[in-house]
């Protein structure tokens, strides 16, 4: 379980500074990218998916799948610490956001209508992620 004092705070500059305009736009605004435009929304390489922002680790390649929505799909993170979530009533919606559990980034969301063994759907932004190539 992550300690108050493993997660990571920065100013809105610092990450500025240190995230592409896209980046922050997804990460630290909330945004999203348009669909079927992300790098790795047809990646099939194996590896671990990590949070652009801080490096932590959130989802394992293998439990990658095409859900047709034009943005990354995994049906569950790497651990359930490693991704936070709190519900999202922007846009007339009622969603449920997806957030890196180290540093508070904006991942996307999660719906439940993925496939098994969870039934879940973390539809993520490609922008948000960096992959770890398994060697």
């Amino acid at each position: 379980m992550m300690n108050m004092k493993d997660k990571i705070e920065k100013s809105e500059d610092q990450w500025k500074k240190e995230l592409t305009p896209d980046q922050y736009q997804v990460c630290r605004m909330k945004g999203t990218e348009r669909p079927f435009t992300g790098e790795y929304h047809k990646t099939k390489d194996p590896g671990v998916y990590k949070c652009v922002a801080c490096g932590n680790e959130l989802f394992d390649s293998d439990t990658k799948f095409d859900s047709g929505t034009g943005w990354p799909s995994f049906y569950k993170p790497i651990g359930a610490e490693n991704v936070e979530t709190e519900d999202d009533d922007t846009y007339g919606m009622v969603r449920t956001e997806v957030m890196c559990s180290k540093c508070g980034a904006h991942l996307g969301h999660v719906f439940p209508d993925g496939p098994r063994p969870t039934g879940l759907r973390y539809c993520i932004n490609s922008v948000s992620l960096k992959l770890d190539p398994k060697k």
